[in-house]
């Protein structure tokens, strides 16, 4: 039995006695500790991505799959890829347990399925070119354990991400990552520390591996998607600055050839 240091009891007694400020104040004091924990966690996270990466080039996927906050975290990661990157929506594919009505709305259960995430991954025809990642808190939801020991069956590399060291999912993962951010302020509460070490290695995960898959260039994002009149500026701007052409030419380029990153090509522009 392992210490489940995400159910450990807050630091912090009486809270619903204190005032706003100093309720938000400690709240802040603790988020302080998340970063730390994240950044004792790089080594691990390079290990996943630098296993990720070929695995894509060579025509590969990477899911995520959990539960509750765990889930709609994967999700909201996976569902930015497209717009941030230009890529196809099947790159990064997020998986929650009782699928996407809970995404808004627990789904009674759904968390303790020992075969759902398997027939959730399944669906996609999932096979030993992708990557699997589990994520959970407590490193022990049923839903995401027994998906990694099925995809280890079919050969399909695993990560994991929780917050809870020697934890079965841990164990259960070719390449866990942990971050021990502590205590949660409200004991239990993992949307709270938990989920914003999650969200931040996600972050970290997708953007290092399209940066490696070339989707960035210099610190910009080319291959953006063009869906509103902000990132169409932004494009434009990126334009300006690589060919001084007149802004309303940037654009009328921008708009008829769909991308940065195609315009610089219709440009001679050096893309290295």
């Amino acid at each position: 039995m392992f210490d489940k240091i995400t159910e450990s009891d807050s630091l912090y007694r009486d809270i619903e006695k204190k005032s706003v400020r100093e309720i938000l104040t400690e709240i802040n004091r603790e988020d302080q500790k998340v970063a730390l924990a994240v950044e004792n966690a790089i080594p691990d996270i390079e290990k996943l991505v630098n296993v990720i990466v070929p695995k894509m080039e060579a025509g590969g996927r990477l899911f995520y799959i959990g539960a509750g906050t765990s889930g709609r975290l994967g999700i909201l990661d996976a569902s930015e890829c497209p717009p941030t990157f230009g890529v196809p929506f099947d790159w990064v594919i997020g998986l929650i347990a009782g699928g996407d009505q809970a995404i808004r709305k627990a789904v009674e259960n759904a968390e303790d399925s020992h075969h759902q995430a398997w027939n959730d991954l399944s669906s996609f025809q999932i096979n030993s070119l992708d990557v699997v990642i589990g994520i959970a808190a407590s490193g022990t939801t049923p839903y995401v354990l027994h998906g990694l020991h099925e995809c280890k069956k079919n050969n399909i590399i695993t990560g994991s991400i929780t917050c809870n060291p020697g934890s079965p999912i841990e164990k259960a993962a070719d390449f866990p990552i942990v971050a021990k951010v502590g205590p949660e302020y409200i004991t239990g509460s993992t949307r709270m520390k938990s989920g914003t070490a999650q969200k931040l290695i996600l972050n970290m995960i997708s953007t290092s591996v399209m940066i490696s898959l070339g989707r960035v260039l210099d610190n910009k994002m080319v291959d953006m998607m063009l869906s509103n009149e902000k990132l169409i500026d932004r494009g434009t701007k990126q334009i300006i600055f690589k060919s001084g052409l007149p802004y309303d030419t940037a654009r009328q380029l921008l708009l008829q050839h769909g991308s940065v990153r195609a315009v610089y090509q219709a440009l001679g522009i050096l893309l290295s």
